[in-house]
């Protein structure tokens, strides 16, 4: 294992690799190498020395760091500003059974939106810029530190979910946003998953601005009978109980709130429901409006669905892995194999193979940042 503590130190190592022909492997917290196909014995570039805050404007709602920083030093310091990350970052560690720490780097790399998406967008829409170097040997940067950037190609957005297999990152630039002084938690107890997500879509699609929907059968939340749709709801004290109110107006008085429910949409997020059931964990990217009969004919014991719907979650044996693929394929979804043994996902690969078009895409992008398939090979 190789350690760097600097952009210079980067190149270095990037350049020697590339003359050896080497392929390596990037590790910053170490907390998300289980995601994807497993890389094997090869050079490790050790990238966790590239950490701290660099720069942050409260005011304009900016903030630079090194991407090894721990997500819960970036959450700490934008918290006494009464600010967030807008895609609020997801911590698979206890999921994955990882040590290690949680990084900002490895959220983005991974995507790991939480339930802020539904309000603020995924990763690549809070990411304005990066400075990183490539399959080259060359740092260079993309983007820059203003919200309103349409110079040249939208870089940024490539890295987001790209797995380390682009670049490796040494520096990023986020735009970051108010956090609200409170949040309640309404819960539509004893609903089936069809009415249940019908009312979340009818969430979504109103003014309420919610930060998070999502259905949980009853096995997965006590006393709540056949399942229950959760809405999660921000604001300041007044037009917080506006919004109750209003929600209340669009499904009813049968909701109730969940005075000690603050804390579960960061469980869900974090697929912490799932760490102590058995078997491959999947996240079933479809239509909010698919979920239901998704849900249903994937027939599985636990599962939930998030982002009203555009996300579910299950707990499946390894033997279910095309099925689950094929079903998601008929919806044109997309299913990420998060947590399975290292024989499933050398099989099964973390997404399913491509359609020719795109896979040729993506691989003129690979080569273009990374011709000779230096980072993370194999791992998509």
């Amino acid at each position: 294992m190789a350690s760097v503590a600097n952009s210079d130190q980067v190149v270095d190592f990037v350049r020697a690799a590339r003359a050896d022909k080497s392929p390596f492997e990037i590790v910053s917290g170490g907390t998300r190498r289980s995601v994807g196909r497993p890389l094997g014995d090869m050079p490790v570039l050790d990238v966790s020395a590239l950490n701290g805050i660099i720069s942050y404007e409260p005011g304009e709602l900016i903030l630079t760091a090194a991407p090894a920083t721990p997500l819960a030093q970036i959450n700490a310091v934008l918290a006494e500003k009464n600010q967030r990350l807008g895609f609020d970052p997801a911590d698979w560690s206890r999921l994955l059974g990882s040590n290690g720490v949680a990084t900002l780097a490895g959220a983005v790399s991974c995507d790991a939106s939480g339930s802020g998406r539904l309000r603020h967008g995924p990763a690549r829409d809070s990411l304005l810029g990066f400075q990183g170097v490539n399959g080259l040997g060359l740092s260079f940067r993309a983007g820059g530190k203003v919200v309103k950037n349409v110079t040249g190609f939208d870089l940024p957005k490539l890295v987001c979910g790209a797995h380390g297999t682009l670049t490796v990152l040494t520096e990023m630039t986020f735009r970051v946003f108010p956090k609200p002084q409170f949040a309640v938690i309404l819960c539509l107890p004893d609903v089936t998953p069809e009415i249940g997500f019908a009312h979340l879509r009818k969430i979504a699609r109103s003014s309420l601005e919610p930060a998070g929907l999502a259905y949980l059968p009853g096995n997965l939340l006590a006393d709540v009978g056949q399942g229950a749709a959760l809405i999660k709801l921000e604001g300041a004290a007044e037009p917080l109980e506006e919004k109750v109110a209003l929600a209340h107006g669009l499904l009813g008085n049968a909701m109730h709130r969940l005075d000690d429910g603050l804390g579960l949409f960061d469980r869900i997020g974090n697929g912490e429901v799932f760490t102590d059931i058995p078997g491959d964990v999947w996240r079933v990217m479809i239509p909010q409006s698919d979920a239901p009969r998704i849900a249903r004919e994937l027939n599985a014991t636990h599962w939930l669905g998030d982002l009203a719907g555009g996300l579910l979650w299950l707990a499946a044996p390894p033997s279910d892995a095309a099925r689950i693929r094929s079903l998601a394929a008929s919806v044109q979804g997309q299913a990420m194999l998060l947590r399975a043994s290292a024989q499933s996902r050398a099989a099964h690969g973390l997404f399913a193979p491509q359609p020719p078009a795109l896979a040729a895409l993506n691989r003129a992008v690979k080569a273009a940042f990374d011709p000779l398939s230096l980072f993370n090979p194999g791992r998509l």
